[in-house]
């Protein structure tokens, strides 16, 4: 088959109800042109006058949806036609073509493709035929792109509704946490400046401001650390697990022992170290422990166990406690979460501490979960990539 008749063949494939007189006439009205593989032959948003039949090779039609999305539309091939909608709504390219391989097409000119249409009644025809099809198209395309829209917003005002009610929820909480210890705190200093309490008594209810007070900071540096944790990423350096561990304990024996908690400490004999940061990684592993030690309001043992892997470290801490109820097991970690009754204990807290553990351990590309059995204490693991 001579070049000329393979056009032909080809063009009738896009235009089937037309004579072989009327395809040499489209064949004479333009001319063959060649395009390497990555070339553009339209671009979206921009004015061209040309009408594109494509004889040979492959191309892709690609629609911008907004500034991140590029959606792939359709390919086309030998046999295809493309550019007839700038031109006869005298509009802007409505997608980009992109040579998927080396093609060979038929560029036809404005002029010279409008009075194609004006003289063969046969090519306004299939034109039209076209443009419909691809209106319809172009429609269905809208509409699916609204529902995903439409899908979206819904997706979003379901977050914020979310947010509004996490954050209400945090603002009571905050308030009552704040107000408690505030109150307490204020009765004893009346009480003390009345001049009214001497020796042991003095010196208990200076404690207990002191102890308010301190409850009063715990919260607030939770609060500033969480923001500072989404403004500032840290930097990560060799951390030597057992030395951290070590240190966290230490500053929880009083209060372990005040509540008739026993902390048993299990490390290996070697080193292990992870990349992290020692501060965020301190603050996670308290709030387990002092999680552990919370809802153990009856004494018992809090076990803490560092277990080398191959490519990992786990810390494994468990207790003896009240455990976590099934229905709170997956929200256990969320912020502003908290347990405010459990098998008739009550507690008090606002929901930052194992929050923050998970934002700090996945921030280091680690897992933290927890296993619970109601009545039967908890077990939290918290994994890490070794060095």
């Amino acid at each position: 088959m001579n070049t000329v008749s393979h056009w032909l063949s080809v063009i009738q494939k896009a235009f089937p109800a037309l004579s072989e007189s009327e395809l040499s006439e489209i064949i004479s009205a333009g001319e063959i042109r060649a395009f390497p593989k990555g070339s553009k032959l339209t671009t979206e948003g921009a004015y061209e006058t040309t009408f594109y039949i494509l004889l040979k090779g492959e191309v892709r039609v690609t629609k911008k949806f907004d500034e991140n999305e590029e959606r792939i539309l359709k390919q086309l091939f030998a046999g295809d036609f493309f550019g007839e909608m700038a031109i006869i709504h005298d509009a802007p390219r409505a997608a980009t073509i992109t040579a998927l391989t080396d093609v060979e097409v038929l560029a036809i000119e404005r002029e010279a493709f409008v009075n194609l249409l004006r003289t063969n009644s046969q090519l306004s025809l299939a034109m039209v035929r076209e443009v419909s099809r691809r209106l319809r198209e172009n429609d269905e395309i809208a509409i699916a792109d609204l529902r995903k829209k439409a899908e979206e917003l819904s997706e979003a005002y379901r977050r914020l509704s979310q947010q509004e009610a996490a954050r209400s929820q945090f603002l009571t909480t905050i308030a009552h946490e704040l107000r408690t210890p505030l109150m307490a705190a204020n009765g004893f200093l009346q009480i003390i400046r009345s001049g009214d309490l001497h020796g042991e008594a003095l010196q208990a209810a200076l404690d207990t401001v002191a102890r308010n007070l301190q409850e009063i900071t715990a919260l607030i540096n939770n609060i500033l650390f969480l923001q500072e944790m989404e403004l500032i990423l840290p930097e990560f350096q060799p951390t030597d697990l057992s030395q951290l561990i070590v240190e966290v304990v230490e500053n929880y024996r009083s209060a372990a022992q005040k509540q008739g908690v026993k902390v048993q400490v299990n490390l290996p004999a070697n080193a292990v170290e992870v990349q992290g940061d020692v501060k965020s990684l301190s603050r996670a592993f308290a709030a387990v422990l002092d999680n552990a030690i919370k809802f153990s309001p009856n004494g018992g043992e809090v076990g803490i166990t560092l277990l080398p892997r191959d490519n990992w470290a786990e810390i494994e801490v468990r207790d003896s406690g009240v455990g976590i109820p099934p229905e709170a097991l997956p929200r256990i970690f969320d912020r502003f979460y908290h347990l405010d009754e459990v098998n008739g204990h009550l507690f008090r807290g606002a929901g930052l501490g194992l929050s923050i553990a998970r934002q700090v351990i996945e921030q280091h590309g680690g897992e933290i979960g927890v296993q619970s059995d109601l009545g039967q204490g908890s077990t939290f693991w918290l994994r890490l990539k070794r060095v």
